[in-house]
């Protein structure tokens, strides 16, 4: 027998939600936040691989300008585009609260694509100070996407769904960048040259844009295209009484900033923003300099990394579906068991990559693709943690720790600039390395310690005006104290 609830919706006797339809729009949903971050990425990456091909025409099109640009020059190109990435961070949860994933989403893509576009010109006229300058712009719209991102997975992922959602969804980050690193190179090879790379990402910015406008909704209730039982099931599951998306939520933040677990998770992901920022954009100089890898090659075994990010992502989260199903670990066990495989894994491979040169170019490639294949773990170990402890306020605490985790991938190329004066030298390279590895061991130990994927109390509806209602209840007890005291002393004047 089964029971209705407000809103249609059905719930078994036991208390469950009944299921939606096991492949249905908020999988549509997650496709598209996947191309997002695809595209997004390939427009954010080509940069490393583009950078080689305009310094070095001889392992390119020599049909192409080239450009005598100093190793501190290219540092100031890598690093330029999160100048502007972490100043938006914060402005974008509030963003997406007011106006919903839709419109702040579509924003900075189709910024993007623009911006592509006019790339090779802008270099041709204002050289690498122009060149960085356009990557500010473009940092400071993206900057507005992984908030969105969160957001909308919040709205749209029923808790049984929310590791395949998330992780499918995240792992567009891993497309995108073996697509920035693989094609790249080749783009550059062929007769469009190293231009061709930014209009390639310009056209596949633009043809998500479009996607986007005709299939994507802010929420279940708002969208033309799901079905009843899939809105139940998506709206029931999060526990969302009727109207729950009209209302405005306040942010709690005195108990925000004083929560040890979200600083715990602010932590751990500002070390995978170091790490990040080394991989991705370091790895192609690296290589061209130690290894003495030509672009072309170069671009596909930086791709390699990624591949096996992409690829284990998808094994990271069988395992999860396995041991939540089968009840082998609670999900806070299980979040940080996959964290501390993708954290201290990669932190020994990293160690070991320092000590290989040219000679063993196949050892060092191989234990590159391992460190990344090991760090995929970090969708499910660590940032899904951020909806697990406040679905509510999902995009708040995604600026924030997007963010601050995104100041380390301003510095990183700076400081690799001052450490690495020799883009060939192993020893300089060997220092870059252990210094990431350093961090992310700190970074997991701190989340092992106090992080948590438990609901936090500040998450509910109305923690706030449950707080106000007991400041009120304090208030008018001590009004009355006060009172009954005048009472006394006025009684003890009389009696005198």
């Amino acid at each position: 027998m089964k029971i209705c609830l407000r809103g249609a919706t059905t719930v078994n006797r036991g208390g469950g939600v009944k299921m939606g339809p096991v492949i249905g729009i908020r999988h549509l949903q997650a496709a598209l936040l996947f191309l997002a971050i695809c595209v997004n990425y390939i427009a954010r990456l080509n940069v490393s691989v583009a950078v080689v091909a305009m310094t070095d025409s001889a392992t390119t099109n020599p049909d192409f300008p080239e450009y005598n640009w100093s190793e501190a020059q290219r540092s100031y190109i890598l690093s330029s585009f999160y100048w502007g990435y972490i100043i938006t961070q914060f402005p974008a949860g509030f963003l997406v609260r007011h106006f919903g994933a839709k419109i702040v989403l579509f924003i900075p893509t189709l910024a993007t694509a623009i911006l592509s576009a006019v790339t090779p010109y802008t270099i041709s006229e204002g050289g690498w100070v122009a060149f960085s300058v356009l990557r500010i712009i473009m940092g400071l719209f993206q900057g507005l996407i992984f908030p969105c991102i969160h957001e909308h997975l919040a709205k749209w992922s029923p808790p049984k769904d929310r590791n395949r959602l998330g992780v499918f969804a995240y792992s567009g980050a891993d497309c995108g960048s073996v697509m920035a690193m693989g094609i790249s190179g080749l783009i550059a090879n062929s007769s469009m040259g190293w231009p061709g790379i930014s209009y390639v990402s310009a056209g596949l910015c633009g043809i998500w844009c479009l996607l986007w406008l005709l299939l994507a909704a802010n929420s279940a209730p708002s969208s033309k295209l799901v079905g009843q039982s899939e809105r139940d099931y998506i709206e029931r599951s999060l526990k969302r009484e009727d109207g729950f998306h009209v209302q405005k939520i306040p942010i709690p933040w005195r108990a925000l900033w004083t929560s040890v677990p979200f600083y715990a998770l602010l932590i751990v992901r500002s070390a995978q923003g170091w790490a990040n920022s080394t991989m991705q954009l370091q790895t192609p100089a690296y290589m061209h300099g130690v290894l003495e890898m030509d672009i072309k090659s170069n671009a596909l075994y930086s791709a390699l990394p990624f591949v096996a990010m992409w690829c284990m992502s998808y094994i990271y989260l069988a395992f999860a579906d396995v041991a939540m199903s089968r009840k082998w670990m609670s999900l806070n066990t299980l979040r940080k068991s996959i964290n501390t495989i993708a954290y201290w894994g990669p932190a020994a491979a990293l160690i070991g990559i320092g000590f290989l040169g040219k000679e063993q170019t196949a050892w060092a490639i191989a234990l590159m693709t391992i460190n990344a294949g090991l760090n995929a773990g970090s969708g499910i170990g660590s940032i899904l943690t951020i909806i697990d402890m406040s679905p509510n306020h999902s995009a708040i605490l995604m600026a924030i720790t997007n963010g601050v985790g995104n100041i380390f991938p301003l510095l990183t190329p700076l400081l690799v600039g001052v450490i690495v004066t020799d883009p060939g030298s192993r020893s300089q390279w060997q220092i870059v390395f252990a210094l990431t590895a350093i961090v992310f061991f700190v970074g997991n130990l701190v989340y092992i310690i106090w992080g948590t994927t438990d609901q936090q109390p500040w998450d509910a509806v109305d923690f706030l005006k449950s707080r106000d209602a007991e400041l009120d209840q304090d208030s008018a007890s001590v009004k009355r104290e006060k009172a009954a005291i005048k009472a006394i002393d006025a009684k003890t004047e009389k009696a005198m």
